[in-house]
């Protein structure tokens, strides 16, 4: 009997959204916004690593962010400085802003970039996101000022204990979160892609992520790959084999400027996953490099572009709404 393509999950996602999906009107930009709530996926990475064949996907910018997460780093110039641009819109609306009111020389996107790269002391200033995934992951703030890293625990407990089920890494925390943070300290973006939980059963570790907000058409192919690289890289440090990347998804989405692109990306057929080779060498979670990831046989269909919807952001004002509740 023939296993079906576990890329039709995504695709049937994509109809599913089109079909079902509630029109809304995006917080920042005011551009349509379809949804639907309470979605799974998942993937067999005994079966290939799960990289979109529908479309490329660029797979140097997800091992480059996901090292970046790994390292516990929150701004941008490592990322821009390997040619990855992922996140260069977020930290530009801020300098953006400042521009409009005059306070600092105008510059374009590409003009703001160059400089992040050429000028550590610029971007120290302006290529922060606020304390996001990395930080969350690796050093999250305690209250008594010590810094967890929860990645590192969640190894350990694996290893040590791998029937356990409370092995849980947190990127969300209402201290740094719009109205909840203190007037400066919020996230330019509260974590999209919540928290996960690993699972040991028959020798396989599985990794099982709680997506709050999935930008379906361009993000999406990211994290699917991310995580499922993660999961992989997980079970090598621990000593396992990779299991599955199992995917929740809360709000799921596509902006009205990605509906033509997820109709034609529908209409395209599955190709046979590629693999993914990783140092074997490699057992320490803060040894990896770029380096270390090899990508064979790949043979996706032609990209689809795609604009990136610059979400995010909150009305100061609503801060003062709350804290009058209190």
């Amino acid at each position: 009997m023939k296993t079906r393509h576990p890329e039709y999950q995504y695709l049937e996602l994509l109809q599913d959204i089109l079909k079902n999906g509630v029109e809304k009107k995006e917080f920042n930009t005011g551009i349509a916004i379809k949804s639907v709530f309470g979605r799974m996926m998942r993937y067999d990475l005994s079966k290939g690593f799960p990289l979109l064949t529908t479309k490329k996907v660029f797979i140097k910018g997800i091992i480059h962010e996901l090292l970046w997460f790994l390292r516990g780093e929150t701004n941008i110039r490592s990322l821009v400085q390997q040619g990855v641009h992922i996140w260069d819109d977020w930290p530009y609306k801020e300098y953006k802003k400042k521009m409009e009111a005059g306070k600092v020389p105008k510059m374009t996107q590409e003009e703001f970039i160059a400089k992040i790269v050429a000028n550590k002391k610029f971007a120290k200033e302006w290529g922060e996101l606020g304390p996001v995934y990395g930080r969350q992951w690796r050093k999250w703030p305690a209250a008594e000022g010590r810094e967890i890293d929860q990645l590192a625990w969640a190894i350990w407990k694996t290893k040590n204990y791998p029937d356990r089920k409370h092995v849980v890494v947190s990127a969300w925390n209402p201290e740094y979160v719009y109205e909840m943070s203190k007037p400066g300290t919020s996230m330019a973006i509260p974590p999209c892609h919540t928290m996960f939980n690993l699972n040991v059963s028959d020798g396989k570790l599985s990794l099982a992520l709680y997506q709050r907000s999935a930008d379906t058409f361009l993000g999406v192919p990211f994290n699917i790959a991310s995580y499922a690289l993660l999961t992989m890289i997980l079970a090598q440090v621990t000593g396992y084999k990779p299991g599955e990347f199992v995917h929740f998804l809360g709000d799921t989405h596509l902006y009205g400027n990605h509906y033509k692109q997820a109709k034609e990306q529908i209409k395209r057929k599955p190709r046979p996953f590629p693999r993914m080779k990783i140092n074997p060498k490699k057992k320490e979670i803060d040894s990896f490099v770029y380096e270390d990831f090899m990508l064979e046989k790949y043979n996706p269909h032609p990209p689809i572009k795609g604009d990136i919807t610059v979400v995010g952001g909150f009305n100061e004002k609503d801060r003062k709404a709350i804290k009058k509740k209190k």
